[in-house]
């Protein structure tokens, strides 16, 4: 049986990855002994706390959409092994991994990585949600993760310079 999703369940593996995301950034802010990265890791830890919110209210916007027709709940397991288990944006293993010596690059080049990765599962799970049940609404949650690219990436620059 071939899975198919809805932008409701998208959209709900969304939220545990921008969960999943301020927890990495919120590590990585502790982890800090000057001020002014700890702040800068902080904040980001506040936006992913923003997407969390903002994706919440978009699954319940469009929670009925319509059903995955998923009668094994395989979609539900295989959401769940993709937003914790895969490295994306904020994964478990990547934050438990940090030990405090990383400098501000090397988090930051990690943290591109991730949200590369991230940008790249929805693009794939684009293709396995059908258009009758939200397929549009992905990208909208592509778009913040470019963002988050755009505004780590502007970052790293900085430190280069």
């Amino acid at each position: 049986m071939s899975i198919r999703f809805n932008a409701d369940e998208i959209f709900a593996m969304a939220v545990q990855i921008e969960r999943n995301g301020q927890a990495f950034y919120q590590q990585a802010a502790d982890m800090q002994k000057d001020e002014t990265t700890r702040e800068y890791f902080m904040n980001l830890a506040n936006m992913e706390k923003e997407h969390v919110t903002t994706f919440q209210k978009m699954k319940e916007q469009f929670s009925d959409v319509g059903e995955s027709m998923d009668l094994y709940d395989e979609a539900g397991a295989y959401l769940a092994t993709m937003a914790d288990g895969y490295k994306l944006e904020g994964s478990p293993r990547i934050t438990a991994a940090l030990t405090g010596s990383e400098t501000i690059e090397e988090i930051l080049r990690l943290a591109i990585g991730l949200e590369k990765d991230a940008v790249l599962f929805y693009l794939g799970m684009k293709d396995v949600v059908p258009e009758a049940l939200g397929k549009n609404k992905i990208d909208f949650i592509i778009e913040e993760e470019k963002q988050h690219l755009v505004t780590l990436t502007a970052e790293l620059k900085k430190l280069k310079a």
